[in-house]
């Protein structure tokens, strides 16, 4: 186990990378939050990846296993933001196993025992390998420590479990390296794709344009009908693809300390306070009594709130200020000592780490007797500076030769800052922090000054149990005599309630605006049908989000799939219309553009002006008095010097142009261009690809039912 331990620090952070070269770089950002109906496991299908089911019991043993790896590596602390990334992380790894296998499986890619040992303890170790077992002291990777592991891992299961883990992590990693190796090999640039992209590139072109605005064309002259809407849905229906989301409206009851809470807080603040102005063990007193810890820190003037700081500067030992309300908390401050101590200290360190591979007391004395040993060394006439970039292991500061420079009181941890403002000019003293064993040099101080030490005691102003029923009691209310959707809007305004709104929830979102975790809310108006009110899975219509109570509708429920043609009306039609009016205009321009001898002359016959647009090239994103107009840029990049083209289609009218200059931009070689586009398209090609496969699988994920 000792070995282990070694390790976690470096572990615990390079599990990331693990975790995340496991996945191939294809982790989703929208991670979901916890809090599934564990009850409800069964054999409860949470997804299907192809013909996969994938049930809540599987789902939920890999998401143990891989905790169990995070816990192993001392990751454990389990909150919230650490169990959803694990859930994902969980679901991202069955996803790519069962998709990739079969690919592996087709192309024959395996990785052999030979290739794993050499991956191990080759030549040349795999990265992660190398990072694992680096020597924290002198920077490079220690075999010896390698080996040590590897004979001695079968002793204990966490190391053995792990050792397993990481070993399918390199194979896993390997086997997906040669199969987008595969896809990489086989993507080739055509010379003549390369010249293309060369003349797009740089080719730069001036020109002078006439546009007529589909404004020009009143609305009364297009007919829009329905058969023209309708064959504009069935064209354009890939445009109007939607993802699953809902709208909901609410009404939130805050749980906020009541009269009654306050009037207790500051009958106990009050009733305390003999006690406290008399108490001798102020420190144990605070900590058996306070909702704020004692510090023992000195302040200088101005440092401490504005609500005590000239009573303190102006009182004596023992005096006590308050009760006084700050921060939501009611307070009473007693002053404890005057002192007069530095302004700053200047000072530089030698931080020494115990060695976690052993028991903590004997990991602390060895370093202690190390800490000894320098400080021996420096009082005979060693090099300060050179020790500590030897062997602190604060390596900002050693580079500096332990300098810390100047720093005022409280900038350090408790025991380092009073070690340097209570000690003297030219001390070498040890002192035993929470990063270690510090052999501190206290090198200058500045001018002494007046500082306080003051003890606080609080008590937070919180609701209590009663005030939290009496909320809760109100919401049920609300809810059994709401619980239609027009009951809730009448009661909305004869009650004065504030009504909210959430609109385009998706399902795996896990933040509405205003309301403290809402994924149970969120998760259940995925459940509730439209206008109805949203019930949790007890049946409940409350909904407890920390501090506030919710009770919600859905008011809008759209399917994953396409917007329904009534949703989208309004804007076909506008395109319609726009394509119609287009027609026109093109017609007029194409018949004006017949008679005219230049593009002068057309705008002349049109009734407006010639504008001028320069510098244009292919990656330009707009034309000066024309605003973005792609088709325009391209029609103007493919035509030749001094011809005339005709009408294009813009976003926001019709135009012809004339190209008045052409210049050759830039020289660029055609095979660095070759190059960079093969890297571009290879760069892509192993996202791509798993997104491609992903697709004809067919990935469904049903997650958000439970979590």
């Amino acid at each position: 186990m000792a070995v282990l331990e070694k390790l976690r620090n470096r572990a615990g952070i390079l599990l990331a990378v693990v975790i995340g070269l496991a996945l191939f770089g294809f982790i989703l950002q929208d991670l979901f939050t916890s809090g599934g109906s564990i009850g409800r496991s069964g054999d409860l299908e949470i997804g299907k990846i192809g013909r996969h089911s994938i049930t809540y019991q599987d789902y939920q043993k890999k998401i143990d296993d891989l905790m169990r790896i995070y816990q192993i590596t001392g990751n454990t602390n389990m909150d919230e933001a650490t169990l959803e990334s694990i859930r994902e992380q969980t679901w991202q790894r069955l996803v790519r196993e069962e998709i990739l296998e079969k690919e592996y499986e087709k192309l024959g890619i395996d990785v052999t025992p030979d290739e794993l040992f050499e991956l191990i303890q080759g030549a040349q170790p795999h990265p992660m390998i190398q990072q694992l077992f680096t020597d924290p002291q002198t920077g490079m990777f220690n075999r010896q420590a390698l080996f040590s592991f590897l004979r001695n891992m079968d002793m204990d299961p966490n190391q053995k479990a792990y050792w397993l883990f990481l070993e399918n992590e390199l194979t896993e990693e390997r086997k997906y390296t040669k199969y987008t190796n595969l896809i990489r090999k086989g993507i080739y640039v055509p010379g003549k794709l390369a010249e293309l992209e060369i003349q797009r590139r740089s080719k730069m072109v001036d020109f002078d344009y006439v546009a007529e605005s589909f404004t020009s064309v009143p609305d009364s002259l297009v007919n829009v009908t329905a058969a023209d809407v309708k064959n504009y849905y069935e064209k354009h229906r890939h445009n109007y693809r939607q993802e699953a989301t809902r709208d909901i409206e609410y009404v939130v009851f805050d749980v906020k300390p009541s009269n009654s809470d306050v009037r207790d807080v500051e009958k106990w603040i009050e009733g305390i306070k003999p006690e406290f102005e008399s108490v001798e063990e102020v420190e144990q007193f605070i900590s058996l009594n306070s909702d704020e810890r004692y510090t023992g820190r000195n302040y200088k003037n101005g440092e401490l709130p504005s609500s005590i700081n000239d009573f303190m500067f102006q009182a004596e030992p023992g005096d006590v200020y308050g009760p006084y309300f700050e921060d939501e908390a009611y307070k009473l401050a007693r002053l404890m000592e005057i002192n007069y101590l530095p302004d700053s200290v200047k000072a530089r360190h030698i931080l020494i780490e115990p060695d976690r591979s052993l028991p903590y007391e004997a990991a602390m004395a060895e370093a202690r007797e190390l800490a000894d040993s320098l400080k021996t060394l420096i009082e005979i006439g060693a090099d300060f500076s050179s020790l500590a970039q030897e062997y602190s292991a604060d390596q900002g500061s050693a580079m500096l030769g332990g300098n810390l420079g100047w720093f005022t009181e409280g900038t350090m941890v408790q025991e380092f800052s009073d070690a340097c403002f209570n000690g003297r000019p030219g001390d070498l003293t040890i002192v035993e922090t929470q990063y270690g064993i510090h052999l501190i040099e206290i090198q200058e101080h500045g001018p002494r000054v007046k500082k306080v030490k003051v003890a606080v005691l609080a008590r937070n102003l919180e609701p209590s149990s009663t005030t939290y029923q009496n909320v809760y009691t109100e919401a049920s209310r609300f809810a059994a005599n709401h619980n239609t959707y027009e009951k809730f809007n009448r009661a909305v305004e004869d009650e004065n309630v504030t009504k909210r709104v959430a609109s385009d929830i998706r399902k795996n979102d896990k933040t509405i605006a205003g309301l403290e975790n809402p994924r149970p809310l969120i998760r259940a108006a995925f459940q509730t049908d439209e206008g109805k009110i949203i019930l949790d899975v007890n049946n409940q219509a409350v909904f407890e989000l920390d501090d506030q109570f919710v009770v919600g509708f859905v008011t809008r429920v759209r399917k994953e799939g396409f917007t329904p043609l009534e949703d989208v009306r309004s804007e076909i039609e506008f395109n319609v219309r726009k394509q119609k009016k287009a027609k026109i205009i093109t017609e007029r321009l194409q018949e004006a553009l017949e008679r005219s001898q230049n593009i002068t002359d057309l705008a002349g016959r049109m009734g407006t002006t010639v504008k001028e647009a320069t510098g244009i090239t292919f990656a330009s994103f707009s034309i000066p008095g024309g605003g973005i107009e792609p088709a325009v840029i391209a029609t103007a990049i493919e035509t030749e010097e001094g011809e005339i083209s005709g009408p294009i289609t813009g976003n926001n009218g019709v135009y012809v142009l004339e190209v008045k200059n052409v210049v050759d931009a830039s020289e660029i070689n055609l095979a660095t261009n070759k190059n960079q586009l093969m890297q571009s398209y290879q760069s892509r090609a192993s996202y791509e690809v798993f997104e491609a496969l992903k697709e004809m699988t067919g990935v469904q994920d049903n997650r958000y039912k439970y979590f």
